[in-house]
C-alpha cells in the first residue's frame, strides 16, 4: 500500500481519536492525502466535495427529514401506538411487542431511526417504566427496534447507496428492504418474548374487534402515507425525489391541518431543525466523496478486493469478514460516510462473488444499522438513554441479547439472497433474468469462477 493511503488512514484514525468530527477528519484526511499526492488539496478536495453532492436523487434527503420532523411532532406516534396496542398488546410483555411494533411502523414512515427513538420512546418508554417493565429493557427495545426503519421504505441511506453504488434503482432498494426490516423486528421480538418470559411481564387487556378498527381508522391516515409513497413509485407516478416531496405536503397536511398538533409559530423551528440536518448530512456525503476519490486513486479498492479475494474461496468465510470489518467500523462511523467510504471498496468484491448490488446495499445498511445501538458513536442509544434516564453502561448488558437477534438477522439476509431480492423481482423492480444470473449462494460459483467469466 502507497505513501498516501497511509498518510489517508493514519490521519483519519488520529483525528477520530482526538474526538474530531466525523465529516471534519474525513476532509482533513483527504487534504492531507492530496497533498502528499503532489496535488493542490484547495481546489481538488472542494471540487469534489461539490461534485458529491451535486445529485439530483440527494435532493429527496432534505424532503424526507422535513417530513420525519413533522411527523415526530404531529402526533403521528401516539395514533400508531393505540394501533399497534389493539394488535399485540395482549401477549405477554405485550408493551414491548407494541414499543417494537410502532419503532417499524413509525421508521418506515419518517425514514428516520432517530426520530422513531425521540418520538415514540417518549411515550412507550415512560409507559413502560409506569407498568413496572426494567428501564434499561425499555431503552434496549426502543432503540435497537428503531432501526429498522432504515430498512423498511423509504429510507434516506438507501438512496445515499444507490448514489454511492452507481446504477442502482432506488425503487429496487426500497422494495429490497421490506422483508429484511419485518425479519429483523421478528427477531427483536423474540428476545422481547424471552424477556416477557423471564421477568413475567403482565399483559395488556385483549381488545376487541370493534377496538382494532377503531383505532385502525385513527392511525389510517398515517399509514396512508406509505402506500402514496411507495406505491407512487413503484406504479411510476413519480419518482423517489417527486415521492419525498409529496410526503412533506402531506405530513404537513396531517399534522397542521388535520391533526392540529403543530401550530404554524413553530414552523420556523422545524424548518431550521431541517436545514441544520441537511447540512450536517450533506457535509457528511460531500467529505466523504472526497475520501472515496483519493481512496480511488490510491488503488485502496484493490488493494483490499484482492486481499479478501485472497483469503479464501469460499463465499460463506469473504462475506463473513466483510460482516465483522463493516460492524467493526459501524461503532466509531456514521451511517452515511461508512456507505459512501466502504461501498466503492466492497462492492467490486461480493459482484466477483455474484452478489447483486441492491443485495449487498441491504446487507451493508443491515450491518450499520448495529452501529446506531453501540458506542461510542451510537446515535440511537444516546437518545434512547437520554429518554429513558438512564446511561450506556447500565444498559449494555441488556442490549447483548439484542445485538444477538440483529445479527442474526443480518446472517439470515446476508446468505439467504430471496429475502432481499424476492420482492423487487415481484415488483418488477429488478428483471428476473439478471436476479437469475447472480450465482451467489447457488453452490456453483467461487471467486475464481467468477473472474473467470
Amino acid at each position: 500500500m502507497g505513501i498516501v493511503a497511509l498518510i489517508l488512514i493514519a490521519v483519519f484514525i488520529l483525528l477520530l481519536v482526538m474526538n474530531v468530527p466525523i465529516a471534519v477528519a474525513i476532509a482533513l484526511a483527504s487534504f492531507f492525502a492530496v497533498l502528499a499526492e503532489g496535488i493542490d488539496p484547495s481546489t481538488v478536495i472542494a471540487a469534489k466535495m461539490a461534485n458529491g453532492v451535486n445529485s439530483f436523487a440527494l435532493l429527496a434527503i432534505p424532503f424526507f427529514i422535513l417530513s420525519g420532523h413533522l411527523m415526530g411532532r404531529g402526533g403521528m406516534a401516539r395514533r400508531l401506538i393505540d394501533f399497534a396496542g389493539t394488535l399485540v398488546g395482549f401477549l405477554p410483555g405485550g408493551l414491548a411487542y407494541v414499543n417494537t411494533l410502532t419503532c417499524m411502523l413509525f421508521g418506515s414512515i419518517s425514514g428516520s431511526a432517530a426520530a422513531a427513538v425521540s418520538s415514540v420512546g417518549g411515550f412507550m418508554i415512560p409507559e413502560m417504566n409506569r407498568k413496572g417493565y426494567n428501564k434499561e429493557f425499555n431503552v434496549a427495545v426502543t432503540t435497537t427496534a428503531a432501526t429498522t426503519g432504515l430498512l423498511i421504505p423509504p429510507s434516506n441511506i438507501m438512496i445515499v447507496y444507490s448514489v454511492a453504488a452507481g446504477s442502482v434503482s432506488i425503487a429496487a432498494m426500497f422494495m429490497a428492504g421490506v422483508i429484511p426490516g419485518i425479519l429483523t423486528g421478528l427477531f427483536i421480538m423474540l428476545v422481547c418474548g424471552y424477556f416477557a418470559f423471564k421477568y413475567k411481564y403482565e399483559c395488556e387487556a385483549r381488545s376487541s374487534f370493534v377496538d382494532i378498527l377503531r383505532s385502525f381508522g385513527h392511525a389510517a391516515l398515517t399509514l396512508l402515507l406509505i402506500i402514496i409513497v411507495i406505491g407512487g413509485i413503484l406504479g411510476g407516478i413519480f419518482t423517489a425525489t417527486e415521492a419525498a416531496a409529496i410526503a412533506v405536503v402531506y405530513s404537513f397536511l396531517l399534522s397542521v391541518v388535520v391533526y392540529r398538533e403543530i401550530p404554524m409559530k413553530d414552523l420556523p423551528q422545524i424548518l431550521l431543525d431541517t436545514g441544520i440536518t441537511t447540512a450536517v448530512v450533506m457535509l457528511l456525503i460531500g467529505a466523504s466523496s472526497g475520501m472515496s476519490w483519493i481512496m480511488t486513486m490510491a488503488n485502496i479498492p484493490q488493494t483490499v478486493s484482492a486481499a479478501l479475494l485472497g483469503l479464501s474461496d469460499n463465499p460463506i468465510v469473504i462475506l463473513l469478514t466483510i460482516n465483522v470489518l463493516l460492524m467493526f467500523v459501524g461503532t466509531f462511523m456514521d451511517m452515511t460516510p461508512a456507505v459512501l467510504i466502504f461501498t466503492p471498496i466492497f462492492l467490486p468484491v461480493v459482484m466477483s462473488l455474484g452478489m447483486h448490488p441492491v443485495h449487498f446495499g441491504i446487507m451493508l445498511i443491515a450491518n450499520l444499522c448495529i452501529g446506531l445501538c453501540t458506542p461510542p458513536v451510537g446515535t440511537c442509544l444516546f437518545i434512547g438513554c437520554g429518554v429513558g434516564k438512564t446511561t450506556i453502561a447500565k444498559v449494555t448488558a441488556t442490549l447483548l441479547p439484542f445485538f444477538g437477534a440483529m445479527i442474526a438477522a443480518l446472517m439470515v439476509i446476508t446468505y439467504i439472497p430471496a429475502t432481499s431480492l424476492w420482492l423487487p423481482v415481484k415488483t418488477k423492480q429488478l428483471k428476473a433474468d439478471d436476479v437469475a444470473k447472480c450465482e451467489f449462494m447457488q453452490g456453483n460459483a467461487t471467486p475464481a469462477d467468477a473472474a473467470a467469466e
